[in-house]
């Protein structure tokens, strides 16, 4: 019976604990699978991607501001232009659009200045002046949208790289088993992703910044409709 026993004890004592090790090993490579880890994984395009990104980040926040400071117009701004025309002090109103902090006031002060012309050249004027400004707006606009588009083809070259490494790491080998392959689909997978985030991203800030000038031009076009109301008015009296 002792020496039963004895054996019994011997056999729990000694049996590995296969539990513990498994979740060792689990919680290891659960560790190991981070972002930071993953995009290294991406290899040498990933740099080129990381540079248009924050490119694209770069010229969204300058333009958004910009755009935006374009775009602001005070309610009793043209309000005020139409009394001092009114009262015939047309010197009054230029100097009033040149002192202003509102950008559209420079279309104005083009009409105010060809006062006394033919109504035609002061909305030829205006509208030169609009040209100007939309085409300020617009500046670097193209690069974001080329960021959007060259991103994802950055992208597509890390996959063509991937595919590259792993049939070389396949030819070397001589035998095919998942350590030989991991690193190429690491790297196929992870610029794929990146560089399609990176282009989706700089569409959204270029159609963001497109809708923000589409909505500063018609505000343009309204100031614009309503201050050659102002000068047809006195000129019907």
């Amino acid at each position: 019976m002792t020496t039963l026993l004895s054996i019994l004890l011997q056999t729990t004592t000694f049996e590995p604990d296969t539990t513990s090790t498994t979740v060792t090993t689990v919680t290891k490579v659960g560790e190991d699978l981070n972002l930071f880890g993953l995009l290294e994984k991406g290899g040498w395009v990933m740099i080129p991607i990381f540079v248009l990104f924050f490119i694209a980040l770069f010229l969204f926040v300058e333009r958004y501001r910009y755009i935006s400071k374009t775009s602001r117009l005070d309610n009793t701004f043209l309000f005020s232009i139409k009394e001092m025309l009114y009262a015939g002090n047309i010197q009054g109103a230029i100097n009033y659009c040149k002192t202003s902090p509102f950008p559209i006031a420079r279309l104005l002060e083009k009409g105010l200045n060809r006062i006394g012309s033919p109504m035609r050249d002061i909305e030829n004027a205006i509208e030169n002046s609009a040209r100007v400004e939309i085409y300020n707006m617009e500046k670097n606009l193209g690069i974001l949208s080329a960021i959007a588009k060259i991103a994802p083809m950055f992208g597509f070259l890390g996959t063509v790289s991937g595919m590259i490494r792993t049939f070389h790491n396949i030819s070397v080998a001589n035998k095919i088993d998942i350590s030989t392959i991991a690193s190429g689909i690491y790297e196929k997978m992870v610029t794929s992703a990146t560089g399609l985030m990176v282009g989706i991203i700089a569409y959204f800030f270029y159609t963001i910044l497109t809708t923000m000038i589409d909505r500063t031009v018609n505000k343009m076009e309204v100031t614009a409709i309503d201050f050659l109301d102002i000068l047809h008015k006195p000129a019907s009296k």
